[in-house]
């Protein structure tokens, strides 16, 4: 098992038991029980869980994600193949909004080097795309989350109320057809909805995970959206449902 796939599994078990020990760990996750301390201390610094001798107890209360850095390279390769989807169905010329979240840094990358308008909504995105040479980068106000960097707050929604975007694209904490498309974070909510506002065309980017997940703060319908990129592992069901709404569903 890859490592980052381990700190996931160990970081999912540890919040579902709420305390486990490291020979339990070692047995989940097929690991060393000497790997599986390492991968506790990798974790524990990032703020997920506590440690206590022979084992762990978790930091993350239900319905919180995990920190930035441990998402930031969960299933990397399918985020990268859902940005460079995104990136391929915007066209030179076009003004983006760019949501936070770690699958909307992908997008950034993917369009360091087009020639666009775009206003990241995290300070990831921002340094991502701070030296592309053809782009002309934008920079909202607002006050930036702790690890996230997304920006929040009225300083944000007011830079977006005073724009007008061809496209936006919203990364989010889950998707369905049912309860939509939903955010951990309220403010955070917050500004996805003022970008949707201010967006003519609405593209989320999201990898299959998030089709299981509904989160506390309600951004918009599924209805709302004009397309959805998910990778490959997205089921026919979780999909098809999306379609009957009216969305245009990408797998890659």
């Amino acid at each position: 098992m890859a490592g980052t796939d381990r700190l996931r599994q160990i970081t999912d078990a540890v919040r579902e038991a709420g305390s486990i020990g490291v020979a339990e760990l070692a047995g989940l996750t097929g690991a060393s029980e000497m790997t599986v301390r390492r991968d506790l201390e990798v974790l524990a610094a990032q703020g997920v869980l506590e440690r206590y001798r022979g084992g762990a107890r978790s930091l993350l209360l239900r319905g919180e994600e995990p920190p930035f850095a441990l998402r930031a390279q969960d299933g990397l390769e399918a985020k990268r193949r859902i940005a460079a989807e995104a990136a391929r169905l915007i066209s030179d010329g076009e003004s983006v909004v760019l949501d936070s979240g770690t699958t909307c840094l992908e997008v950034a990358r993917a369009l360091e080097h087009r020639r666009l308008t775009v206003l990241p909504l995290s300070l990831h995105a921002v340094n991502a795309l701070a030296g592309a040479p053809q782009l002309t980068l934008l920079v909202p106000g607002g006050r930036p989350r702790p690890g996230e960097l997304a920006l929040t707050g009225p300083l944000t929604t007011a830079s977006l109320t005073a724009l007008r975007f061809d496209t936006a694209i919203i990364g989010c904490c889950g998707l369905d057809a049912d309860n939509g498309l939903t955010a951990y974070d309220l403010d955070d909510a917050a500004v996805k909805r003022a970008a949707i506002a201010s967006s003519r065309r609405i593209i989320a980017v999201a990898e299959a995970a998030k089709f299981s997940r509904t989160a506390l703060g309600f951004v918009a319908p599924a209805s709302a959206l004009h397309a959805v990129i998910t990778d490959e592992s997205a089921t026919d069901d979780q999909t098809d449902r999306l379609s009957a709404a009216g969305v245009t569903v990408r797998k890659v």
